[in-house]
């Protein structure tokens, strides 16, 4: 399928000069969308014979890949992985300060390239960062970007929500609906997590302690995170727990929310929640749509923030009097709608939600109903809080 990513790297290359970086958990669809483009040259660190190219300079690429005829000129390279070589920002602010005008270059990876800091100069003024994440209904029901944040809503069909849910986001397994091929891939990808990415790119000696780190996030997605608790769990320290999880976090294994609490009196301040990337991994039906809205606010977030639209991010509330709504969303630093999620059909809001929505002037209240039948109606639109349909809420974000 073509993702939406694609028409958001055309834009770029048609409006900026700067290197477009593309990154995401493995496996998501980095490659394929960065070689869409038929006339593009793929350079993949990974392999041998590229690998020595880069080595030897920017000089030798071109060489390596007839890139010195009238021809190359405004050709889009892609230069895959190449956050394994320890100098790759000092390759690739030399290779761009003497090429800018000449190509069009896409970088991809699998660790994120705009905080993994591994030697070599600053990159800052010369690249955009991109966030690439798993399908979502928004992808499916409108394949393009959009010029706005909110899109109307579409009606996609019901076994699709069903499909995302139970084999996850990621391209593959989801387009293939197949129970076998998805086990088969999970364990491979696990395998491919740890004993290739995790042992590549960091200094992780213990494998087997963070591996049983990950299976406890597993089973707490969507809960408080009490790194002491982990502590005492895994028998590690609690400043090594922390870290271990900033480094799955950045390696796009989970990601945390945290705990909005300006003009909140009583509010919990430390304790963030966690979320996996890969929803499908979660065993739980209530976390497991929890965090498959969870996921779907994030990359709305990112692709808005990554598209210049303004500055999103992603929270959840909860006071010490245990008032909570799963989400928040904020657009240039003030709350603009909330969330919170329910799995099986409720008939009665939550008073946590008119509660906040009142406290902050927030615009728009959600409680989003997985069991509800489609509503073709825009619910961006009112200002009451209301109860609406799984699929009417997630069509209308990206």
């Amino acid at each position: 399928m073509k993702r939406v990513y694609e028409s958001i790297l055309e834009d770029h290359f048609s409006s900026n000069r700067q290197m477009a970086f593309l990154c995401g958990p493995r496996q998501v669809g980095k490659t394929t969308t960065a070689r869409a483009e038929k006339a593009c040259t793929y350079i993949n660190w990974d392999d041998q014979t590229d690998r020595r190219a880069i080595l030897r300079g920017s000089n030798s690429v071109l060489d390596h890949f007839n890139l010195n005829g009238l021809d190359a000129s405004d050709k889009r390279l892609v230069f895959d992985e190449i956050h394994k070589y320890p100098q790759w920002k000092q390759f690739l602010k030399g290779f761009f300060d003497k090429y800018e005008h000449e190509f069009k270059i896409l970088v991809t990876g699998s660790a994120r390239l705009n905080v993994y800091k591994r030697g070599g100069d600053s990159l800052m003024g010369r690249y955009f960062l991109y966030r690439m994440h798993p399908v979502s209904v928004g992808e499916i029901a409108h394949k393009s970007p959009g010029s706005s944040e909110i899109r109307q809503p579409k009606k996609i069909h019901k076994d699709v929500i069903e499909q995302l849910l139970e084999f996850g986001g990621f391209p593959e397994p989801f387009l293939t609906g197949s129970k076998r091929f998805y086990n088969k891939w999970k364990k491979l990808r696990t395998e491919q997590f740890f004993n290739e990415d995790i042992r590549d790119l960091t200094n992780i000696g213990n494998i087997a302690q963070l591996e049983i780190l990950s299976e406890i996030l597993k089973e707490n997605a969507g809960q408080l995170v009490n790194y002491s608790a982990l502590s005492n769990e895994i028998q590690i320290a609690v400043n090594t727990v922390k870290k271990w999880i900033e480094t799955l976090e950045s390696m796009y294994y989970c990601f945390r929310v945290r705990p909005f609490f300006q003009n909140i009196p009583k509010t919990l301040r430390k304790q963030p929640k966690i979320y996996l990337w890969d929803w499908s991994h979660i065993t739980d039906p209530g976390a497991r749509a929890e965090n498959f809205v969870a996921s779907h606010l994030l990359k709305a977030v990112h692709m808005w923030t990554d598209m210049g639209l303004g500055e999103y991010d992603l929270f959840f509330m909860r006071d010490k009097m245990k008032r909570e709504v799963d989400f928040l969303v904020s657009r240039d630093k003030k709350p603009w709608f909330i969330v919170e999620v329910k799995s099986k059909e409720s008939k009665r809001l939550s008073p946590s939600l008119d509660y906040f929505k009142n406290l902050l002037r927030i615009d728009h209240a959600f409680q989003i109903h997985f069991e509800s039948l489609f509503i073709e109606k825009d619910c961006f639109k009112t200002k009451k809080t209301v109860k609406v349909p799984v699929e009417t809420f997630l069509s209308q974000l990206v």
